[in-house]
């Protein structure tokens, strides 16, 4: 029996740390981690769509994992997303991330090219073989790779005894509920974890049957998430449901900005916690002036939310 109660809980989806010149910042990797381990999160999903993952050489994918694990082994679940434009990086992703001792590897489909099911199978376990003691997860994000996640692709999956998890971006709730019914066929009740993805609807997705979820705005307010999670296992849906208005705003507030959400994020932990983590990369845009207005109200909606707690 697979022991899913690490991936039962807030799980953010770690930020690219960049220094001042745009390079690879293990200092920064570093000091997000830890600062995540003092918000009590469960643990971070690193190198995937929040750390910019196609825009990253895979030495400098492996340089950041590394330094996230000197700070994370055994205070934090770790879930590396290894998945590459071609096999033979994502193999060699895949075997670096097991040899630093990850809880779990990830991956999308392949990008680009529509390709068949048979052949995203081949991909996904071709990662799964390069890491056979780590446990997988599929990641569901079709409105940016592509291609869905279909159920009998899923139970094609299922037959990778390894294949724990699935982290759910597509915005049907229905979806977490036809993953995790075929999960429990094919693993046993309690014995296979579906993330909810879209963070706007992070208590709906645990009302439905999500164990947890991975999030690219966790991380600047996890005290929320944290929080949710929380009154969803009380059954407190209600209050949940408040909170998660308010997280809701939050995100509709920064995605006003000219720059990136990444961007808007990495500037608010930088104004409130002193973290240095760059911008983003091109092509993504960085903050303008013109997005100050909107880095002062998100920072004053996010510390009002927190302080309702």
């Amino acid at each position: 029996m697979k022991d899913i109660r690490k991936y039962q809980g807030v799980i953010p989806a770690f930020y690219a740390c960049y220094d001042e010149n745009g390079a690879v910042s293990a200092e920064g990797a570093k000091a997000l981690t830890r600062h995540l381990i003092s918000k009590g999160v469960k643990g971070v999903y690193v190198g995937g769509s929040s750390g910019e993952c196609i825009y990253q050489h895979p030495d400098e994918r492996k340089a950041l994992l590394e330094a996230v694990m000197s700070e994370a082994e055994g205070k934090l679940t770790v879930i590396a997303h290894v998945g590459c434009n071609n096999t033979a990086d994502s193999v060699e992703l895949a075997a670096h991330a097991e040899s630093v001792g990850v809880d779990a590897i990830a991956s999308i489909p392949p990008i680009y090219f529509h390709l068949p099911e048979h052949a995203i199978a081949r991909y996904w376990n071709a990662m799964s073989e390069a890491a056979p003691n780590t446990e997988f997860v599929i990641y569901n994000i079709p409105q940016l790779a592509g291609t869905a996640l279909t159920m009998s692709l899923l139970n094609e999956m299922l037959k990778n005894p390894n294949v724990v998890a699935v982290k759910n971006s597509s915005m049907p709730t229905q979806d977490i509920q036809m993953f995790k019914d075929a999960g429990i066929a094919a693993r046993g009740e309690g014995n296979f974890v579906v993330f909810n993805g879209p963070d706007e609807q992070f208590v709906a997705g645990r009302a439905i049957g999500a164990d947890g979820g991975i999030g690219g705005t966790y991380a600047v307010m996890p005290e929320l998430y944290n929080a949710m999670h929380r009154l969803v296992d009380e059954g407190r849906i209600a209050e949940a449901r408040a909170i998660q208005y308010d997280a809701n705003r939050i995100i509709y507030k920064m995605c006003e900005a000219h720059g990136n959400l990444y961007a808007v994020q990495k500037e608010l932990l930088h104004r409130m916690y002193g973290l240095n983590l760059g911008s983003v990369r091109a092509p993504m845009p960085g903050l303008v002036p013109g997005d100050e207005a909107v880095v002062v109200e998100a920072q004053r909606m996010i510390e009002q939310a927190v302080a309702k707690l």
